[in-house]
């Protein structure tokens, strides 16, 4: 199967992708730089070098580099708050739709209007749901709240958007709506780090985000071994 990984900062920790060659493209809309091994590639949406906030991706870049490269199934994998009790962090979700009212709009047609349905394909999940068992329950139909970033919400915040979806993040929409834009179909994998500032009484920095990110980087860098085998 030709399919095309999108990761972020678990991807910069993992040693699973050390050996893979580092090529880059230029696109229309920028340089982009990725990891190939065979006809496997991996492009982690901050960056190979020093890692970009999600407000300064280049996301128009990063999807036109993976439609450049000749794919059009991709699988991305998101770092998320929880915004629900009963998703613990460490649980493993795919988002099937998705708020996004205050981030900048990413769009490829500045100079014209285009409609069409915003959505996330998923056409891999179910594959991958009933390979990743029992090893990995994925809790598919859940809704990403995107959020403008790149500081974590407030407790306010949360409490306002807590009922408009499950998880909380900073770069899904954004490149879900590009993909379908221009026609790549996009699957979403996201792993819970943290509950989102102020549910279950939690609150959050970037100091302890980066422990909780840390604690699950060998179930991600286990999760990624199977993508690869299943999709081999």
């Amino acid at each position: 199967m030709k399919v095309a990984f999108l990761g972020g900062t678990s991807i910069v920790r993992s040693t699973l992708f050390a050996a893979w060659e580092v090529r880059a493209i230029e696109t229309r809309y920028g340089a982009v730089s990725y990891k190939q091994q065979g006809d496997r590639v991996i492009l982690n949406r901050h960056g190979w070098g020093f890692p970009v906030p999600p407000h300064r991706i280049n996301y128009r870049a990063n999807i036109r580099a993976l439609a450049d490269l000749g794919f059009q199934d991709i699988v991305s994998l998101n770092s998320v708050g929880s915004l629900r009790p009963v998703l613990p962090p460490g649980t493993l979700v795919s988002c099937s739709d998705y708020v996004c009212l205050q981030s900048p709009p990413q769009t490829f047609f500045d100079d014209e209007l285009h409609g069409g349905a915003p959505g996330i394909d998923n056409n891999f999940i179910p594959l991958l749901a009933g390979k990743l068992a029992p090893e990995f329950q994925i809790q598919t139909g859940k809704v990403y709240v995107q959020m403008r970033g790149p500081r974590f919400e407030t407790q306010a915040e949360i409490r306002i958007v807590k009922d408009w979806g499950d998880v909380v993040g900073m770069t899904l929409a954004g490149e879900a709506d590009l993909c379908r834009e221009i026609g790549l179909r996009y699957n979403s994998l996201a792993i819970i780090d943290n509950y989102a500032n102020g549910v279950e009484g939690m609150s959050i920095d970037f100091a302890k985000f980066q422990d909780l990110v840390q604690a699950n980087q060998e179930k991600v860098n286990r999760l990624f071994t199977r993508l690869l085998q299943i999709l081999a």
